[in-house]
């Protein structure tokens, strides 16, 4: 017999151990709880969105009782926005009044704001679910990402389209041909704060035949300025954020993880439908691009302008693309990216004061990740300010597994087999919670 939902969630709850969590996911998949994992995939699939801004906690007495059938009928409605507004928000109090105060506070309602609150990921559940019980498993959110041109020279050969690579926050549109938008950051975080370009898209939503992704990269005044943006629930301020396309799919094929319309093609796809509807898409670009033949001397001479071009424009360097490759939801060499320094996303594994001056303040972040197969440890010591080190030294306990993006000239090999960086300079945090990367 299976356990009501809400109590195997007060059960992961009070489980610190990964191992106890497994455990107690797989005796759940044996005994066949299939309104769990239907729960589960509700809650932990980033593409699955409801568009409710408030839901209470439940503070009164028990209701009679919400069955899980009942719930999942009219939850349909938030998720095709066929109930919205007004209606949504009351529509979230009958559910609340009908459900016990266990089953909306511990389940039904973790549901809705999409965070079970019980240390339990996708990627717990997947790895104990998806060999036996497939139908039990939850979509992973992924996109196509670059890989260093640095660690693969013997490809950057042949017809490419170079573009100049932003230093921003990367955003896929989902836009739907009813006028819904959703935005998500690369993996899977939903984004509500560039509300004016959702307006946008949504004007020229019904010329779409069926759904698409469109990939790109918000750029605002700052990279600092925009991240204090990018989850701020309250007085958010980002009215001059541009949205820069790269590439487009359709979300049935980016659900597939890849779509074998070639590079090329995409790109003319996309310039075709902006050059269209440019004129109500005031805060998005199309980022331009230039075909070149690395196989050529002159080929070669035009890629290192652009190379120049981008360096002395301020950019984080270029980007390199395969004119005939298929878009992939995962790490692929059709994309290559080129810098005159290096960027690496390390762990926080340990936070040491300063010395001299800083002493009572952050002198390092003792940071640890792999990049490119490579193992990284290494302490990043330059590229704060002074109030980051005051900042970040009072609040040093809650850095420790934070996602920094650090800066470098090279990686280098230690004696022990590791690898550290070359001159690492702090660049900035990319996430607000611990493992996040945006």
């Amino acid at each position: 017999m299976t356990d009501p939902c809400y109590s195997v969630i007060v059960s992961l709850e009070d489980h610190n151990s990964r191992l106890n969590k497994e455990a107690i996911i797989l005796a759940q998949a044996e005994f066949g709880n299939d309104e769990l994992f239907q729960g589960f995939r509700l809650a932990l699939d980033p593409m699955i969105t409801f568009g409710l801004k408030q839901i209470p906690e439940k503070k009164d007495a028990d209701g009679p009782g919400l069955d899980w059938d009942s719930f999942i009928f009219i939850i349909d409605g938030f998720i095709n926005r066929s109930v919205t507004g007004n209606a949504a928000r009351d529509t979230v109090v009958e559910l609340m009044n009908r459900a016990t105060k266990a089953q909306w506070n511990q389940w039904y309602r973790r549901i809705l704001i999409k965070d079970l609150r019980c240390g339990v990921s996708e990627k717990t559940v997947n790895k104990v679910v998806e060999k036996k019980w497939p139908d039990y498993a939850v979509p992973v959110f992924s996109c196509q990402l670059a890989h260093d041109s640095a660690n693969h020279e013997s490809k950057v050969t042949g017809r490419k389209l170079i573009e100049v690579k932003l230093d921003g926050v990367r955003v896929l549109t989902i836009v739907y041909p009813d006028g819904r938008v959703d935005q998500f950051s690369r993996n899977g975080k939903e984004f509500a704060n560039f509300p004016h370009i959702k307006e946008q898209f949504a004007k020229v939503a019904s010329g779409l035949a069926v759904p698409y992704v469109f990939d790109g990269e918000v750029m605002s005044s700052s990279f600092q300025d925009l991240m204090k943006q990018v989850h701020r629930k309250d007085n958010v301020n980002a009215g001059d954020a541009i949205l820069y396309l790269f590439d487009i799919i359709p979300l049935e094929d980016f659900q597939k993880g890849v779509w074998n319309m070639k590079q090329s093609e995409r790109t003319a796809i996309l310039q075709n439908w902006f050059d269209n509807e440019q004129t109500n898409l005031p805060s998005v670009r199309v980022l331009e691009q230039e075909e070149v033949d690395l196989g050529t001397e002159e080929g070669n001479k035009v890629f290192k302008q652009i190379n120049q071009d981008a360096i002395d424009g301020g950019y984080e360097g270029i980007m390199i693309k395969d004119i005939n490759a298929p878009y992939e939801c995962k790490r692929s060499h059709a994309w290559l990216k080129l810098k005159p320094f290096i960027e690496v996303s390390l762990n926080v594994v340990a936070v040491e004061e300063g010395t001299g001056k800083n002493i009572g303040k952050l002198g390092a972040l003792v940071c640890e990740g792999v990049d490119d197969q490579k193992k990284i440890v290494v302490n990043v010591g330059s590229g704060f300010t002074d109030e980051h080190r005051d900042d970040y030294w009072i609040n040093k306990n809650k850095l420790l597994g934070m996602v920094t993006e650090v800066r470098a000239d090279a990686i280098t090999q230690n004696q022990d087999g590791t690898y550290s960086l070359r001159f690492p300079r702090f660049k900035g945090f990319r996430g607000f919670a611990i493992g996040e990367k945006l």
